[in-house]
């Protein structure tokens, strides 16, 4: 492995792992008020393509780094539609 490699890996550590407090914290409190689903819909989607680019390049920092970021983001995405209380009807008028 080349130090430029390490370097990557490195920095996919650190990146990657920014996401799990806010996934933990969705998950344990089922809070997903203060999220954007248009968002983390749009980063999810960045993401995989990045993470397609990796794999074409056979770049090992940025297959490992977008696959969990993937993983991270795409799980605060289905909490966001899987948690969301419907809005209640507006009470009808007599």
């Amino acid at each position: 492995m080349e130090y430029i490699d390490l370097l990557g890996l490195i920095a996919t550590c650190f990146t990657t792992s920014s996401f799990v407090p806010q996934v933990w914290r969705t998950w344990r409190t089922r809070d997903v008020s203060g999220i954007s689903l248009a968002s983390y819909s749009v980063i999810t989607v960045g993401l995989a393509l990045w993470f397609v680019y990796g794999l074409l390049r056979g770049d090992l920092p940025l297959i490992v780094a977008n696959a969990v970021m993937v993983v991270l983001t795409a799980a605060i995405v289905v909490m966001k539609i899987a948690y969301t209380v419907p809005a209640a009807p507006p009470p009808a008028h007599r």
